[in-house]
């Protein structure tokens, strides 16, 4: 192991919040990068000494799903950091099948965020809502460790980003990360201007083509009202787990489209690695810690303050 990610998953399981799945005494840690060791019998798709990512699962490679290009739901696929013993630790054992190998010019502290955060944020804008050049896309949550390079993504695919956001110390650097504008919402929905009225005067009254909801239940009233006609909500986070009322026939009049998106493919984790080999998109790491200062990265993440994605760094 070289570094690993320090993500929203971790802390809900480290807050005993998130327990289904998850075994006692887990290693946590699925967003990982590092360097190969060793290899398992009859392995040659890689060899010791090469720099790797990974994917979120370690997966068979063979079933119909990994043939399909849809290998974040392999059929015998365990969740890295879940189901499997993670990257919070020196070593890590993974599937070859789930390594993909880093483009020259990536450093491997930042390349543990190739998979997620990017690459699941890409995933869900070009694959699953097939995010088209001028579209205008909203950002939920936009200021998280998703949010903020669901924003940067989006820009980077042409799209016209309105991120929406809780923390006011975090606008400067949405802009600089592409968004259009940003839309600020009160951290309690019951108060302040209803963010779905600036949403829809910056857009003429149009709403959004595309929206990538990072928040869920929290914010979900607000967040459907601002979809345009024919638009696409795409679901990528719920932070609390609670059920939403949802009018049907409004769902129908709108000609919307409600798509769940998670993970990422092993086509996409290749493809955005090489923009950022490219410079065209950047893992944005707001702190770089030693694997030992796990607690003061869970104190970090839990004050919000963070921009980008936490870092634990093991060598």
């Amino acid at each position: 192991m070289a570094a690993c990610g320090f993500c929203h998953h971790d802390l809900l399981v480290m807050a005993g919040v998130l327990r289904r799945g998850v075994p006692y005494g887990a290693v946590l840690g699925h967003e990982i990068s590092g360097t190969v060791e060793a290899l398992g019998e009859g392995v040659t798709t890689v060899q010791p000494g090469q720099a790797v990512v990974s994917l979120l699962t370690s997966i068979c490679g063979r079933c119909d799903r990994c043939r399909q290009g849809r290998e974040h739901r392999c059929r015998a696929g365990q969740g890295i950091g879940h189901g499997r013993a993670g990257g919070f630790a020196e070593y890590v054992s993974v599937s070859a099948a789930s390594l993909v190998l880093l483009p020259p010019g990536l450093d491997l502290t930042t390349a543990c965020l190739l998979a997620c955060p990017m690459g699941v944020a890409f995933q869900a804008l070009e694959s699953v809502a097939q995010v088209m050049p001028g579209e205008t896309v909203l950002v939920t949550g936009a200021g998280g460790g998703l949010g903020s390079h669901t924003v940067q993504a989006a820009a980077t695919l042409g799209a016209r980003v309105l991120a929406v956001t809780s923390s006011p110390a975090k606008v400067p650097r949405l802009k600089a990360l592409g968004a259009w504008e940003t839309v600020e919402v009160s951290q309690n929905p019951d108060e302040g201007l209803d963010f779905s009225e600036v949403v829809l005067a910056l857009t003429g009254d149009e709403g959004a083509d595309v929206i990538i909801d990072t928040v869920g239940s929290p914010l979900f009233p607000s967040t459907w009202r601002c979809l345009g006609q024919y638009g696409r909500l795409a679901l990528l986070g719920e932070v609390t787990g609670q059920p939403v009322a949802l009018d049907l026939a409004e769902a129908i009049f709108r000609d919307a489209r409600i798509l769940g998106s998670s993970g990422v493919s092993r086509a996409t984790l290749e493809r955005v690695a090489e923009l950022a080999a490219q410079g065209r998109l950047t893992p944005l790491v707001s702190h770089a810690l030693p694997l030992e200062a796990a607690q003061e990265a869970f104190a970090l993440l839990s004050s919000r303050s963070v921009l980008g994605r936490l870092v634990l760094t093991v060598q």
